[in-house]
Order: C-alpha cells, then sequence, then structure tokens
C-alpha cells in the first residue's frame, strides 16, 4: 500500500495542525489575559495533552506548560520518556516524577520536579494570570508547587477554551471519527453474528476487542471497555465489568463498545435477544430505535441542548416510556467518549457545524432488565451524518 493509500484508508492529523492549534489556543490565552496555562492528563483523560502533542503516556500521566509567548513543554514520567520522544509534536520534552510511575519509580535520570519547572517560567515571563487544564484531576502535589512559586498570580480554569477549539471538529478529525465508526460498525457486524447460547460475556468481550485491534483501533474507548451486560440483574447496572455468566435466549444482552483511533473515538450500543423476542422486549427497543431515530432529524447547528432533551422526552412520554430514561439522549463525542460540553437540560449549549455527538438512549429498571441503543453523529448545516450504522440494518429485526 503507498503512502497516499495509507493516509486515505488510515488517516492521521498532520503536524501542521497540532502547530494550528497551539496557535489559536495562545491567541484565546491573550484574549484572556493568561500568561501560563499548566495541563494535566492520565489514563483517565489523556486528551488535552494529547490534543496539543499527541503524546498518550503509556503507563504514566502527562502535562504540559504553554508560556503565552514562548515554546510549550511537554512533562513526561521516566518510563514513558521514550515514547514521548517518539510520538511528541513539542519539541522540548522532559522528565518529571510527578506524572510517573504511582510507586514512584527511581530511575537513573536527571529529572528536575515542578516546582523547578515553574520557577523557570517564573524566570523566563511576567506570570500575573495562570490557566489550568484539567479541573477534575489536577493533582494537589503539582498545584501545591504551583502556590509556592505563584502565590501572587491568579489561577483560573482554562478548560473551556480548550474545548471551544475542540467542539468544532476540523476535517482531519472528522475522518479520524469516520475510522473510528467504521471499525466498530465492522466490529459488530463480526462479534454480533458469533453470539450464542452459552458463551460468556467474556467470550463475546473478546470477539468485540480482538477484531477492532484487527481493524487498526490502536484501544477501545478509554472511558470504559466493551461491556456485556447479559440478563435482567447485570444489565441493570449502568456500568460493569464483563463475567463468565453465559448468555440464554430471549434476555436482554446489552452491548456496549467503541474504538480509539488516532485519539479518536465512535461508539455503538445495541440490545441483543437470541431466539425468541419476548414482545415486552420488542416493543421496548423499536421505541428506543424510533426515539433515536427522531432526535437524529432535530442534529442541525444552532438547536440547543434543551431543546433536544425536551424533544426525546416528550416523545418517550407519548410512547409511555418516559419514566424509564433517566437522563437525556445526547452527548458530546471527540477524544473522549464523552466529553464536554454537556449537553444539559437546564442549561443551552448550541450544536455547531462539525460537532460529533452520540445519541444514546438508555432505557433503565424494565421488569426485565436495561439497555442502550447508541450511535455516533456528526452535525452538518444539512443534516446529520451517521457514522456508525450497523444498528440501523440489525434494528430492524425489532419492528
Amino acid at each position: 500500500m503507498n503512502t497516499s493509500d495509507m493516509a486515505s484508508t488510515f488517516p492521521v492529523i498532520p503536524d501542521e495542525e497540532f502547530a494550528q492549534r497551539l496557535e489559536s489556543f495562545r491567541a484565546k490565552m491573550a484574549r484572556n489575559e493568561i500568561d501560563l496555562v499548566v495541563i494535566f492528563s492520565n489514563l483517565l483523560d489523556p486528551s488535552a495533552v494529547r490534543y496539543f502533542s499527541d503524546v498518550y503516556a503509556v503507563n504514566e500521566s502527562s502535562a504540559m506548560v504553554i508560556p503565552q509567548c514562548g515554546e510549550p513543554i511537554l512533562c513526561s514520567g521516566q518510563a514513558s520518556y521514550e515514547w514521548a520522544l517518539y510520538k511528541s509534536k513539542v519539541r522540548d520534552v522532559r522528565v518529571l516524577p510527578e506524572v510517573g510511575e504511582v510507586s514512584g519509580v527511581e530511575y537513573d535520570l536527571d529529572v528536575l520536579d515542578f516546582e523547578d519547572l515553574f520557577k523557570e517560567m517564573k524566570a523566563k515571563y511576567a506570570v500575573r494570570k495562570i490557566g489550568i487544564i484539567g479541573d477534575l484531576i489536577f493533582p494537589y502535589e503539582i498545584y501545591k508547587k504551583l502556590e509556592r512559586v505563584f502565590p501572587d498570580a491568579e489561577k483560573v480554569s482554562a478548560e473551556a477554551l480548550m474545548y471551544e477549539l475542540r467542539i468544532r471538529k476540523s476535517e482531519n478529525e472528522l475522518a479520524c471519527i469516520r475510522k473510528a465508526g467504521e471499525i466498530i460498525t465492522q466490529t459488530f457486524e463480526y462479534a454480533v453474528p458469533r453470539i450464542h447460547p452459552g458463551v460468556t460475556e467474556l467470550d463475546i468481550q473478546a470477539d468485540l476487542e480482538g477484531q477492532m485491534l484487527r481493524l487498526g483501533a490502536e484501544a477501545y474507548t478509554l472511558s470504559w471497555a466493551p461491556m456485556v451486560a447479559s440478563g435482567p440483574e447485570r444489565s441493570n447496572l449502568c456500568m460493569q465489568r464483563n463475567s463468565l455468566r453465559q448468555v440464554k435466549e430471549s434476555e436482554i444482552i446489552a452491548l456496549a463498545a467503541g474504538a480509539l483511533y488516532e485519539g479518536y473515538n465512535a461508539v455503538i450500543c445495541t440490545p441483543v435477544v437470541l431466539g425468541k423476542i419476548p414482545d415486552d422486549i420488542r416493543r421496548a427497543v423499536n421505541v428506543a430505535r424510533q426515539a433515536v431515530s427522531h432526535v437524529s432529524r432535530l442534529l442541525y447547528p444552532g438547536v440547543t441542548s434543551r431543546q433536544l432533551y425536551a424533544a426525546y422526552m416528550r416523545f418517550l412520554e407519548e410512547a409511555g416510556y418516559r419514566q424509564y430514561a433517566p437522563y437525556g439522549s445526547v452527548h458530546s463525542l471527540g477524544m473522549l467518549e464523552c466529553e464536554s460540553p454537556f449537553f444539559s437540560a437546564n442549561r443551552d449549549v448550541v450544536l455547531v457545524e462539525n460537532a460529533v455527538v452520540a445519541i444514546d438512549a438508555y432505557f433503565r429498571r424494565l421488569p426485565w432488565g436495561s439497555f442502550r441503543i447508541e450511535d455516533t453523529f456528526i452535525v452538518h448545516a444539512d443534516g446529520p451524518e451517521r457514522v456508525t450504522t450497523f444498528n440501523e440494518e440489525y434494528l430492524r429485526m425489532y419492528e
């Protein structure tokens, strides 16, 4: 396969786009009078550091320091240092133990710590206002050193500034999300027909994970491994880890899986019933399927989260299933399977051109269990683009 074929079949984010992201973010820093931004990412949410550098640490955390004027610095742990050098679009890569392995492994390397790094920044730049990204995960140890070196500087969250860039995806980002959607669609096409009575939840997980890797995913979605929740008891667990339970005929099997490709996610959730489908399961799944279709027709730039929530809940109310829906149906998707901005029922979040969302119709605690129907969509001015297509054909069996 030549280079051009590889680029079209397996798209990537080009180097110049990472440089443009930094330039755009620095412009936002200047408008908000932020002199320095400190970013922390871990294995639960590696997206902020990866967005600017393309580095996703292997077994450690990572961080970045971005001055408004001056070169950014990528902060790696000891074990991931060579990987960071290999992958990073940011030239200055430092080893800092605070983002290293949590056991505090000591390597024979010259290392600074964050207090040293912050003193270096203080000597180079006039720092009056500091932005922080990683609101819910930023470590106390690093923040304590930031306070010690910059006691008089104002500290603010800069997370919203970054997500203002991320909500509207570039053409390169959309290409990666489409690839993730293709991978997870083909994974379901492979794995679902292999399900039969007597296989375990873990057997099904193995088929899902193995096939997505064979197709080119770097991993499953970072938020959760593929979930195979079977039967009334286990399907009622909103999130779960799979077990040796054997699946049976005529029970709900709630499949949920997503593929991570070049840092971008696409997700599918599908209810599966082997053998004869009980009428009450058939009715509920068909209503959820219709609800996803109903909401998808409203995905245009300018529509608000409250409008989408109201339309979804009104549809379920008229169908008699409102009591089983614990939340609204739309959430953002990109470098995380569920990322900011959250499509709240209580405040307006506006859809924009080239945003990527998942429609998640979750029916919880019916007499026979729970399930989700979920698919990934790109928002366009001329209508939504469905990135994951498995459910379109498969769920017709419930009509």
